[in-house]
């Protein structure tokens, strides 16, 4: 299993630091989210050509702003300038975001997914798209031969996403999802929609908060208080239901490692570690260390 790490910094310095400090450790992949900071293509342009040999991935761009044609065009840009280390994550976001903060419409999420995977999937593999939706169309080529193809991954967390993301996308990306779902529920699910629609097994990327620690109760407080206020929203609710409370990947270092090894046999192919553990503490080195061990593991 692959190892990765979630980029932090409030600077491009601070993020092109934090993306170093991961390949420095052996790191497979970089994800940053795309929140209400930096845009993060166009860090990846920047960070990329500074930080070489390291995956870099966007967890996940929200489709509804973009059209698919021009995130189609600027992540071909950017895969090209980058050398094709670029992993497209994309989803939908949630409804209150969309239609409060954008002023767009969330009306039938699962269409809306469908046609933009419709156009944005042949452009990103073959640079060419003639498709006319209910809600979303183009006709149209891109010249852009050396960015192509690029790896695009959903973030998937219910039944009729997962299946887009296995019937047509690359993978997914998952959040909020834990261990018990992601073996029992989210991995078997998608392999069976990307067998049955003759597809490769696909990527999974599953983004965990994960601690090495001694006091186990400590760390689900502190993913409690991280994390508490997004699982109410429904998407993510349904999630943290399946997986039985909010995701933690904690204990000792036989634990932890246990649980990835669990999280491999049942598909997971990347793990997206996220810092639980206050920096520069015990916990926090011991999980670092662990994690960089795994990491030259996988690539032994």
């Amino acid at each position: 299993m692959r190892i990765g790490g979630l980029i932090g910094g409030a600077t491009v310095e601070e993020i092109i630091a934090s993306v170093q400090g991961f390949a420095d450790d052996g790191f497979t992949s970089a994800w940053l989210t795309d929140a209400y900071g930096f845009d993060p293509l166009t860090i990846f342009a920047i960070a990329g050509r500074d930080v070489p040999d390291i995956e870099l991935g966007t967890a996940v761009v929200r489709t509804h702003p973009r059209h698919p044609m021009e995130l189609a065009q600027q992540a071909l840009t950017v895969n090209a300038a980058i050398g094709g280390r670029l992993a497209l994550g994309i989803g939908p976001s949630h409804k209150p975001s969309i239609e409060r903060q954008w002023g767009l419409s969330f009306d039938r999420p699962i269409r809306h997914v469908r046609e933009y995977l419709s156009i944005l999937l042949p452009l990103v593999r073959d640079g060419t798209v003639a498709f006319h939706g209910q809600t979303l169309s183009a006709d149209a080529t891109l010249f852009i031969d050396d960015g192509r193809p690029c790896q695009v991954l959903l973030g998937a967390l219910g039944p009729k996403m997962v299946h887009l993301a296995g019937s047509l996308a690359d993978g997914t990306v998952t959040f909020m999802t834990g261990p018990d779902a992601l073996t029992q529920y989210l991995c078997p699910a998608l392999i069976a929609a990307a067998a049955d629609a003759g597809r490769p097994a696909p990527r999974v990327v599953a983004m965990l908060p994960v601690c090495v620690t001694d006091d186990v109760d400590e760390a689900h407080a502190r993913v409690e208080r991280g994390l508490s206020a997004m699982a109410g929203l429904p998407s993510y609710a349904a999630a943290v239901a399946r997986s039985g409370g909010l995701p933690l990947v904690a204990g000792s270092e036989d634990r932890v490692r246990d649980t990835l090894a669990r999280l491999q046999s049942a598909g997971v192919t990347d793990l997206v570690a996220t810092r639980v553990a206050r920096r520069d503490s015990d916990d926090a080195h011991r999980t670092r260390a662990l994690l960089r061990d795994v990491a030259a593991e996988g690539r032994a």
